[in-house]
């Protein structure tokens, strides 16, 4: 894991407050999308499938910063479109980094290198750079040749500049395990702080809907990709998503831990579903039937979706609601997973690992090395 120990204390301290203080559901990550509008076409994604005049839009600098303060969550994720087509995207970093926040500015670098010059390095803001997989993988997964080779120029540029970099990427059904782990050792030799990863998860809107991963083949997939990961992996999520992802830790998802703001105002229940929108944070939070969202609720929409902005925060709260959650993800931030737990499960080529118990509690391999 690769969190900076600053974003840990912030992220820690918030948790305790809000547990304190008797609130069983709280923001942990403010996903705030000021604009829609992109310069590239995804076949993934369903944010420009909106019509002309929303995508011509953009929330003002003000708007995004009075969501930041009514959310309270110690991180923001600025996703898109692409944030650095907005007009006043320097006053929004400006103004979230002043207010100590962590901040992770996703991009598909194509405008990162030029812009670098309008921004500053703090330890508050960090680039997440798209890079969806090997150069082949990633130009076809955004449906345009040569994005990948200016992406990892751009994470040169940026990394020169003295900015913290991470990346991001969004694995799909024709993923092959081999090519995704020398992938890993490319990203990381660039010199990135971490790595995010996540399957893809179906947006009703996007075009390409053939190569979404369901449950199943997510966790086999996961479960080859990350089989004895080495150390020199760094990942800026939790080593309890990671295991979730493999289908070695059970989670149930908690869309409230990363609300999403945008043009239409606060987004019920999530990044992912669009299923209404409240007028203020408190309406959100207080007006949201959550019970009707997340695997356990029977939805449809929940049955295959593992994204990180469900299940980070189930990750936390599994940390956390336990002395064995923390004595579990303690073990395996410092020493990872059992050394052939998972190299054994993929070798099985089995798409059903042993179902793990309920509750947020790791499966036996991970609880016989912390007894």
């Amino acid at each position: 894991m690769s969190v900076p120990f600053g974003q840990m204390v912030a992220v820690v301290g918030h948790v305790l407050t809000q547990r304190l203080r008797g609130n069983p559901r709280y923001p942990l990550v403010l996903m705030l999308e000021p604009l829609f509008r992109c310069n590239l076409a995804c076949g993934g994604c369903g944010k420009i499938q909106h019509p002309a005049n929303i995508l011509r839009s953009h929330l003002s600098a003000a708007q995004c910063l009075a969501a930041v303060d009514e959310c309270g969550a110690p991180v923001v994720s600025i996703p898109g479109g692409e944030p650095l087509l907005h007009p006043e995207i320097e006053q929004i970093v400006d103004g979230i980094v002043a207010r100590k926040k962590y901040l992770y500015l996703c991009t598909n670098a194509l405008k990162l290198e030029e812009m670098l010059p309008r921004f500053r390095p703090s330890p508050y803001l960090a680039f997440s750079v798209h890079l969806d997989g090997p150069r082949e993988e990633h130009d076809h997964a955004v449906c345009r040749e040569g994005v990948y080779d200016t992406a990892v120029a751009a994470i040169r540029a940026a990394r020169r500049a003295g900015f913290r970099v991470t990346t991001n990427s969004t694995l799909f059904t024709d993923a092959d395990p081999a090519r995704y782990r020398r992938f890993f050792d490319e990203v990381m030799a660039l010199g990135v702080e971490g790595m995010m990863i996540s399957p893809g998860y179906s947006y009703a809107k996007a075009p390409d809907q053939d190569h979404f991963l369901p449950r199943r083949r997510s966790e086999s997939l996961f479960r080859r990709i990350l089989a004895d990961a080495p150390r020199r992996w760094r990942f800026n999520q939790s080593p309890v998503f990671l295991e979730f992802l493999k289908g070695a830790w059970d989670l149930e998802c908690r869309p409230w831990g990363t609300p999403t703001y945008n043009l239409f105002g606060w987004q019920r229940p999530c990044y992912l579903l669009d299923e209404g929108y409240a007028s203020s944070f408190r309406e959100l939070m207080e007006g949201t039937d959550w019970d009707a969202y997340g695997r356990a609720s029977g939805n449809a929409k929940c049955a295959n979706c593992m994204v990180h902005c469900g299940y980070e925060p189930a990750a936390v709260e599994a940390t956390f609601g336990s002395l064995g959650g923390l004595l579990a993800t303690a073990r395996l931030a410092l020493f990872g997973a059992p050394r052939g737990s998972g190299e054994a499960l993929a070798d099985a080529g089995t798409d059903a690992p042993p179902a793990p118990p309920a509750g947020g509690f790791p499966t036996l391999p991970i609880l016989e090395q912390v007894a």
